[in-house]
């Protein structure tokens, strides 16, 4: 990467960690403009229907309430078909119409956040109520297959070698149907929006996982040009996907700022985290496996449904663990969606594959059984030296290590084949395990560099960071390559205004942005080199980039370290301020070789057999993820991954009421997340990989991967202590204890 790694690789404290814990990082819900109104958005009581009627005009007399905004005096715009970068869910406020439970049908805007709460409760609404669709199962009739999106790679129904034939010949034939829940992302943070117009001009503080997607939506949303919309979004907080796209809410925020000439502050509650950012959805899967009897697959079936909004075909790639993880020649895959009136699921950590892991590596246990094999064994036999759709070589693949490394440390050496086999006194233990898998890859990313007179550098690009440690480590990549220490860098991101950034999804920021960063160090270091070596009075006069050190805040020959100068003595020569370059990177999408991170995850878990009580009592995850930039962080992102994945299997269920299509458990009481007490500390193998075939950097993505594979490990685990095997998640004690 660099010619020395000072800090790269090395355990950083984050350099944005004391703003954060002393308050002085600014989130969306912390902006406070001149003149600033606060809105507060009605929602709708009902799943299905019509607005009857609706009376603002209480809520209107009010002293501090500003104005009602509903279908009646609402600005109209225009509704895009879903797309990657576009909105999710229904554009606010344009019609009568009910479509999902706790639709936006009103905002209230008021001097202060307390006068416009009060105002939402003297609205008086009328409906006209229909019955609603909620349950996926009762309208699988009406299952429809998404359109493919080739540009993006994605097939949803898929089918190589002989189905048939291949089950015809399978001395073993395994068919088993799965279920996930609808799950809410639930980050700590509650999301707002910040909007101010400027004449034709709009700024937004938002929070976003995107700032130049959110341009690029709000313009299409006003017929605004890009360039006339400026999106801010430093600090995020927790997002996990739910942040990824535009929601109603920013435009209603937007919409309001418009219509009374001012600022507008537009924070949302607990309960609407749940129903204004999307969420997992719940999936149906059936998982066949045929197989040799000495466990070779000669077939997978893997056959998903999930449910979708009524005016988006959101789908996620639920299916695809089952095209590529294992060397089966017979593979058919298919994928299909179910409109139900509850909002537009959203991305949520590991979308679709950790989901989809949980059926086929259930499935495969299962399998394991049946033919009497080790699980992990059973794998090894069906390793896939390439890629098995693509026919291409992994550009790395650690698994077969990640099986050993993660076995060894568990004591998988210890496990019985047979289940209900382990005890301790009277508690059943257990021991599981699942593949774990994640595609990473590269978008186009820009950054801009510049060294300053004063020998200080700062870094630029539009990125996000919501909490994976973003701002940290791109600061190591560019203090390395400039040679110079963390405290006199400073990497800016979260804005739209600043270079070109993707945004900060699908475990692509340090393979995407990382490569820019670097690249535009690398430029503006050799611009300082070319300020000194076309200079006489300067040591390093006639110097070439491969005579120099770039260490020490300058420039230092490689034969003579102690000849040389700083950036300070060659901008002061030089007469100028600063000199700046910007970076990029511009990924090839042919590329000849496939990119996966991979890793295996294993749980051991402890059971009361007369209360069907759980604890997972040990948890090991073990990765290849490419070349690790800053341990500290990248534990502490595969930490998060697996409680959350503990939480998949054990606890997290967003429950409907099947009357009226509203939430529940929409608090953070109702819906259960694993808390300290519930949660042993996993331990974290990272086996060493340098992958040079996608980035200079040698980096994969991390933050998806740690999730995939848990459910499923636990959902293992506990069938190897207990003999029951539960295909529905969450895994409670009233499902084990059904006879």
């Amino acid at each position: 990467m660099t010619q020395q790694a000072v800090h790269v690789g090395k355990p950083l404290n984050r350099v944005d960690g004391r703003a954060k814990v002393t308050g002085t990082a600014l989130y969306p819900a912390d902006i406070s403009l001149d003149g600033i109104a606060h809105a507060v958005i009605v929602n709708s009581t009902i799943a299905k229907g019509r607005i009857k009627r609706i009376d603002a005009r209480r809520a209107e007399q009010l002293p501090g309430v500003l104005g009602v905004l509903t279908h009646h005096n609402a600005p109209k715009i225009e509704h895009f078909p879903f797309q990657m970068w576009q909105i999710n869910g229904l554009l606010p406020l344009q019609d009568e119409v009910i479509l999902y439970g706790d639709q936006p049908i009103a905002l209230v805007v008021a001097e202060t956040a307390e006068q416009a709460r009060y105002a939402v409760t003297l609205l008086d609404i009328e409906y006209e109520a229909e019955v609603p669709a909620l349950e996926m199962k009762d309208f699988l009739d009406q299952s429809f297959s998404p359109p493919d999106a080739p540009a993006w790679g994605i097939f949803f129904n898929t089918s190589r070698g002989d189905i048939q034939a291949s089950m015809d010949q399978a001395d073993v034939i395994l068919t088993q149907n799965y279920a996930t829940p609808m799950e809410t992302h639930n980050p700590i943070a509650l999301f707002a929006t910040v909007a101010q117009w400027d004449g034709p001009r709009l700024t937004v503080y938002d929070s976003t996982q995107g700032v130049m997607n959110v341009r690029q939506a709000l313009a299409a949303t006003f017929s605004l040009p890009p360039e006339n919309v400026h999106v801010i979004s430093t600090f995020v907080g927790g997002a996990f996907g739910c942040a990824y796209r535009l929601w109603p809410y920013t435009i209603l925020a937007c919409m309001a700022a418009r219509y009374l000439e001012r600022p507008v502050k537009l924070v949302l509650s607990r309960q609407q985290m749940f129903t204004s950012m999307g969420h997992r959805p719940a999936t149906l899967q059936s998982i066949t496996l045929g197989a040799t009897n000495d466990g070779i697959l000669s077939t997978i079936i893997h056959e998903g449904t999930s449910q979708t909004s009524m005016i988006d075909d959101y789908s996620e790639v639920l299916t695809s663990g089952a095209r590529m993880l294992y060397a089966c020649p017979n593979v058919k895959t298919s994928y299909k969606l179910v409109r139900l009136n509850v909002g537009t699921p959203s991305y949520m950590r590991g979308p679709g594959e950790s989901t989809g892991s949980f059926a086929l590596e259930s499935a495969l246990d299962e399998l394991s059984y049946v033919l009497n094999i080790d699980p992990i064994e059973l794998r090894k036999r069906n390793y896939a030296d390439v890629h098995p759709e693509m026919q291409l070589p992994w550009s790395s693949n650690a698994l077969k290590e990640c099986y050993k490394r993660g076995a060894e440390q568990i004591g998988w050496a210890r496990r019985p084949q047979r289940p209900r086999s382990m005890r301790d006194g009277n508690v059943l233990v257990g021991l599981g395990m699942a593949t774990a898998s994640y595609p990473y890859g590269q978008f186009p990313a820009m950054a801009r560099a510049v060294i300053s007179a004063d020998g200080s550098a700062l870094v630029q690009s539009a990125t996000s960071d919501i909490g994976p440690g973003t701002t940290t480590v791109m600061t190591q990549i560019a203090a390395d390559a400039l040679g110079l220490p963390i405290s006199k860098l400073r990497f800016e991101l979260g804005d739209s205004n600043l270079p070109m950034s993707p945004p900060q999804v699908g475990s692509m920021t340090v393979s995407s942005v990382g490569p820019a960063v670097l690249d535009a160090a690398q430029k503006v270091r050799e611009g300082a080199l070319a300020l000194a070596n076309i200079d006489e009075r300067s040591p390093l006069y006639c110097a070439s980039a491969g005579d120099v050190l770039f260490e020490r805040g300058g420039i230092f020959l490689k034969n003579k370290p102690a000849q040389g100068e700083t950036y300070v003595e060659i901008l002061q020569r030089a007469g100028l301020q600063e000199v700046q370059a910007v970076g990029a990177t511009q990924p090839s999408y042919s590329s000849p070789f496939a990119s996966h991170s991979f890793g295996a995850q294993f749980a051991e878990v402890r059971i009361d057999p007369d209360f069907g009580t759980i604890q997972v009592s040990r948890f090991v995850g073990s990765f290849g993820v490419g070349r690790i930039l800053n341990p500290k962080l990248a534990r502490s992102q595969m930490l998060g991954g697996i409680v959350w994945g503990i939480g998949m299997a054990l606890q997290e269920e967003t429950l409907l009421d099947q009357q009226l299509g509203r939430i529940i458990n929409g608090s953070l009481a109702g819906y259960h997340i694993p808390v300290h007490a519930d949660i042993v500390e996993p331990e974290i193998i990272f086996i060493e990989e340098d992958d040079q075939h996608i980035n200079a950097l040698g980096a994969k993505g991390l933050a998806e991967i740690c999730i995939v594979g848990v459910a499923a490990a636990i959902a293992n685990a506990i069938y190897h202590a207990t003999g029951k095997r539960v295909r529905t998640l969450p895994i409670t004690q009233s499902k084990l204890l059904e006879v």
